[in-house]
């Protein structure tokens, strides 16, 4: 995990990579979970004996379920001391150029793509997620995601 004392500390870190998360594991029982939240049933997801059939062999993650883990990989990754809030304000660009077998493990590498001053001493961050599958070798998630920081 990656420690920044204060949101100035990240002034000069802009257009690098600034942290690597721990691994995650998309068990089939996560996707199913996922599957029952948003009622997204599709059988590459959910029927792994069809799935085996198909296309990747196997059950696949939800590319959103992949993207709704960025949090939790932020998580494990980067630690912003000083800040009080934190709010997502959305993303630039999303795509999913490779599947997630289920029982695949996942982590994100972060890289600061913009920081721009708010006003009260905020800050609104701007970030390149790129989240890789072990043993791949394309990523699986590539975004770009904005928030806003206040101290």
């Amino acid at each position: 995990m990656r420690v920044f004392e204060n949101l100035a500390a990240l002034k000069p870190c802009v257009g690098e990579e600034i942290a690597v998360s721990d691994w995650v594991k998309v068990t089939q029982s996560r996707i199913d979970q996922f599957a029952e939240a948003t009622g997204d049933h599709q059988w590459i997801h959910v029927d792994p004996e069809r799935a085996a059939k198909g296309p990747f062999g196997a059950t696949i993650a939800h590319g959103y379920l992949t993207l709704s883990l960025l949090p939790l990989f932020m998580q494990s990754a980067l630690e912003l001391r000083g800040v009080r809030m934190s709010v997502n304000y959305g993303l630039n660009r999303v795509r999913f150029p490779a599947p997630v077998p289920a029982d695949s493990e996942l982590r994100a590498r972060v890289r600061l793509l913009s920081l721009e001053d708010l006003d009260r001493g905020g800050v609104q961050m701007t970030i390149e997620v790129t989240v890789e599958r072990k043993g791949g070798d394309r990523p699986v998630c590539v975004a770009e995601a904005v928030s806003r920081r206040y101290p």
